[in-house]
């Protein structure tokens, strides 16, 4: 069927189901199962009503596909902060991941607050998304476990799945996919490496108590102190409640001043070791010919400090809860919990301890 010559630019309108139908030679109905994922049509033919949609760029009207009972597929990611690297890190790996599996991605902050995290919860419920996955540390709790159990549960009824990416499992009748990364082998790990270099005082800098992320990687560092005969020493592990530089900043500061006996530094983020490096220039100590100094994440400013640190596989976390999110019901040898493998990063801020 021949197509009709475009209207001036000044004289277009927006174009409507109606005209992909009449370009494409199809009904408006052939159009509307193609667009909603609902037609198992010719290849031919929706081809043909693909190349209309982009002639005439057409964009559909979501209310109207809403009543028309068509949904579009997507999926949410929920998550504390877009600012933090690490949850950035891992909101583009889910977004680029649902886009190769023809999804749009919905993605909601909450800042921390049960209120916001449920609101956004309720929201992707009615958005009707087909995974919801949660990311990121979390104070393991009767009432979170209660609360996640609630959220599993409903997304379940609705024909959703809850992912919980980068938290512990909840319990094995919760409907629920885990993935998540080996904490405290990175952090046994990256003690291992301090201790092997001869070091036994090892500051260990950032610890939130109670937080799975936290609890997880001063497991390891304690463990890894204990494999080599070190006394655990209290002392030296610095609690804080925000893992970003500019407190890594002040709490090295404050140990410089309380002259506190250690020759290296285990912090918990690559942003917290960049503050205290920082605070550790500023008093006159050389990295690593002083201090050594070794972080967690892999993440910048790591690279551009030439920071030793663990490296997390954030890509491999969100592209996979994507991809188990879709897939499960439909691939049984898909499991519900992931564990990923973290690594060290050797780089310029390590060095042996000299008599």
């Amino acid at each position: 069927m021949p197509r009709r010559a475009a209207p001036p630019e000044g004289q277009r309108r927006r174009a409507t189901i109606r005209d992909v139908a009449a370009a494409a030679g199809v009904s408006i109905a052939t159009v509307s199962r193609i667009l909603g994922g609902t037609y198992p049509s010719a290849p031919a033919t929706r081809s043909r009503v693909m190349r209309a949609v982009r002639d005439l760029n057409y964009v559909a009207n979501s209310h109207a596909r809403a009543l028309a009972g068509i949904s579009t597929k997507n999926v949410a990611i929920v998550l504390n902060s877009v600012v933090s690297p690490f949850y950035a890190h891992v909101a583009q790996a889910v977004e680029t991941q649902a886009a190769l599996e023809g999804r749009l991605c919905l993605i909601s902050t909450t800042g921390g607050e049960l209120r916001r995290e449920l609101a956004a919860v309720k929201l992707m419920l009615e958005e009707h998304a087909e995974a919801v996955i949660l990311v990121g540390n979390v104070v393991d709790n009767d009432e979170y476990r209660q609360r996640m159990t609630e959220y599993a549960s409903a997304l379940a009824a609705a024909g959703s799945q809850l992912v919980l990416c980068g938290r512990p499992p909840i319990g094995r009748d919760v409907p629920a996919i885990v993935v998540e990364y080996d904490n405290t082998g990175g952090a046994h790990a990256a003690t291992s490496h301090l201790l092997s270099a001869g070091h036994r005082r090892i500051l260990y800098l950032g610890h939130r108590a109670g937080y799975t992320t936290s609890e997880g990687r001063i497991a390891g560092y304690r463990a890894a102190l204990a494999s080599f005969g070190v006394t655990h020493d209290p002392f030296l592990e610095v609690e804080g409640d925000g893992l970003e530089r500019r407190q890594g900043y002040h709490l090295m500061r404050e140990r410089l001043r309380a002259k506190l006996d250690f020759t290296a530094v285990f912090a918990a983020n690559d942003l917290m070791a960049a503050g205290a490096r920082q605070a550790l220039l500023e008093h006159g100590l050389r990295i690593p010919d002083d201090i050594s100094l070794i972080g967690y994440d892999d993440l910048p400013p790591a690279a551009d400090i030439g920071l030793t640190t663990t490296h997390l596989p954030h890509d491999e976390l969100g592209r996979t809860a994507v991809r188990l999110a879709l897939r499960r019901g439909r691939d049984d040898a898909v499991g519900d919990q992931v564990m990923l493998g973290t690594h060290l990063v050797i780089r310029d801020t390590v060095r042996p301890v000299t008599a």
